[in-house]
């Protein structure tokens, strides 16, 4: 670098500091200390108690004798405790690891034994589960007990040596005050990918990108100090797609929900004055079919940020109806969650609501802290042109992608292959350069040498006033090698909808030889977070065992 002026300028303690989420709790503290910070059933915390808390939770980790670096991992459902871990652990240096409760106890004791975690945090709802999964570890976390019941019921007794959380936060030192990590590389998060094949990959986290993500995220959705966001999102899901962090760092207010049910979503909206909602595109298409049969609707419109496949037309149009605005974010457990989000342009106000939902099934535009969106090309090292036709694999760079996978080298080497990220997403990017994911590559119907996205053909299932979900995957067809087969989950009070009458909707709204050759009513299987399994689909495929 050439010798200049500015060569001297330099970094010291006064101009250049770390970049860390656990910040926006110290200074939402110091600015709104009697502000409502979390409202949980059993406790409502301010920001002065809430960072308090936080402190005392890191003093008691340290006092038990867990150092930077190291693994706390927590299995809670949407509480305050998990809040409160979210910043008393990395205040420590040390890494949060939070569980998806879903998970059976053999990828449970998976995840503790090559998270190689110190502590295991755990809500009593879920001790079979623990029990299980520790009977079978060589090193068995220390254990704290989060005691938790379900209304009506007792908090289960503590495993046997097991600590209980609010004790163990007395322990702590309330006062202790707190030192920034030196390098904001550090790791501050391991979230484990939910695969549908194999054990799943862990996500290294940093500083960083935590922090990045929680601001870009809070600016998505213009929070403010009066944002008040209902946690509708499992926390364990990408750290709540860095919300546990943004909703703090706007100075907004966490409402827990332990258990996403229609009732309880309306009861929290109305009496807290929500503002705020996200969820996978199962939540939302289940609480707006809810909130329309019940003839529910809201007193002010609630933004619900949606991941994954793009809200169906129906969807946006019912979510309208109750007081949802509905926003697309797409993102992967690699990319801390949102990554792309499609921004909605001044002139699609006026739009239909089919040709908004058009719009709207596109993934859109990097966020804030994303640097570059680009489609591959036929060759290595070549991009795709902003056609909306020539189809490739999504890839990303920027500040918000993990370091890597954790003790998995070849996996981190593929994935960050030539630079970029590789999502495993085909998508093409539009002239305006706006990206659409057309399929997962390897859920690509191909059919007669023609590309059939198991995607447009389900927003057209999704259509159907009668079909709650739709899943669509290939099936082998003598003629043109592939068609596409639809799994279809009908509402409670559809009656009288065949197969012919599914076959015939979907060649009335698409081209004829993308609709489903085979219909088949079932319920769909999902991971532990919500997605459907299209590993199993495309199996019953295979082996002709469909589920009536």
């Amino acid at each position: 670098m050439a010798h200049t002026p500015f060569t001297a300028l330099g970094r010291n303690p006064a101009n250049h500091s770390a970049l860390t989420p656990v910040s926006f709790l110290k200074r939402a503290a110091h600015i709104f200390p009697r502000r409502t910070a979390v409202i949980d059933d059993d406790m409502t915390l301010n920001y002065g108690e809430f960072y308090r808390r936080s402190m005392a939770l890191a003093s008691a980790l340290e006092l038990l004798g867990v150092g930077s670096g190291e693994t706390v991992s927590v299995l809670c459902f949407n509480t305050h405790e998990l809040l409160e871990c979210h910043y008393g652990v990395p205040m420590l240096g040390a890494v949060l690891n939070a569980i998806n409760t879903r998970l059976d106890a053999a990828t449970l004791g998976f995840i503790l034994s090559h998270g190689q975690a110190k502590v295991l945090i755990y809500d009593t709802r879920l001790q079979e589960l623990v029990s299980e999964a520790v009977a079978k570890l060589e090193n068995v976390p220390v254990l704290i007990a989060v005691e938790r019941s379900d209304p009506g019921e007792s908090p289960a007794s503590r495993l046997t040596g097991a600590l209980s959380y609010e004790a163990f936060l007395r322990q702590g030192n309330p006062s202790r005050g707190w030192k920034k990590v030196a390098d904001e590389w550090h790791p501050i998060a391991l979230n484990y990918t939910s695969g549908t094949t194999g054990n799943p990959k862990g996500s290294v986290y940093h500083h960083r990108g935590a922090y990045l993500a929680a601001m870009s995220n809070a600016m998505a959705m213009s929070m403010t100090p009066q944002t008040v966001y209902l946690w509708t999102l499992p926390m364990f899901h990408c750290n709540g797609w860095s919300y546990t962090w943004g909703v703090t760092a706007a100075g907004g207010t966490h409402v827990c929900l332990s258990r996403v049910q229609s009732d309880a979503v309306l009861t929290r909206i109305i009496k807290h004055g929500v503002t705020h909602m996200c969820g996978a595109p199962i939540v939302l298409n289940m609480i707006v079919n809810d909130f329309h049969r019940q003839g529910a609707r809201m007193d002010r419109p609630v933004q619900f940020a949606v991941g994954g496949a793009a809200p169906p037309s129906a969807i946006i149009q019912r979510g309208r109806e109750v007081g949802f605005e509905i926003v697309h974010l797409y993102g992967l457990t690699e990319t801390f969650g949102p990554s792309m989000l499609c921004v909605i342009q001044d002139d699609w106000r006026g739009l239909s609501v089919n040709e908004l939902a058009r719009k709207m099934a596109r993934q859109g535009v990097g966020l804030y802290a994303i640097d570059d969106v680009a489609i591959a090309g036929a060759t290595p090292g070549e991009l795709a042109p902003a056609d909306g036709q020539t189809m490739g694999e999504l890839l990303l760079r920027g500040n918000t992608l993990m370091a890597g996978y954790l003790a998995n080298p070849d996996a981190t080497r593929e994935a960050f292959e030539d630079g970029w990220f590789h999502t495993g997403d085909l998508a093409v990017m539009h002239p305006d350069g706006y990206v659409e994911i057309k399929d997962r590559a390897k859920d690509i119907i191909i059919s007669g040498g023609e590309n059939i996205s198991s995607q447009e053909v389900e927003e057209v299932l999704y259509r159907h006033p009668q079909v709650l979900e739709a899943a669509v995957v290939a099936m082998p067809d003598e003629k043109w090698g592939e068609a596409p087969c639809a799994f279809v989950t009908l509402k409670q009070d559809a009656d009288g909808v065949s197969e012919a009458d599914i076959i015939a909707w979907c060649k009335t709204h698409m081209a004829s030889y993308k609709a489903p050759r085979k219909v088949v009513f079932a319920e769909l299987p999902k991971t532990s977070t919500g997605k459907v399994r299209k590993n199993v689909l495309r199996e019953q495929v295979r082996e002709g065992s469909f589920t009536k």
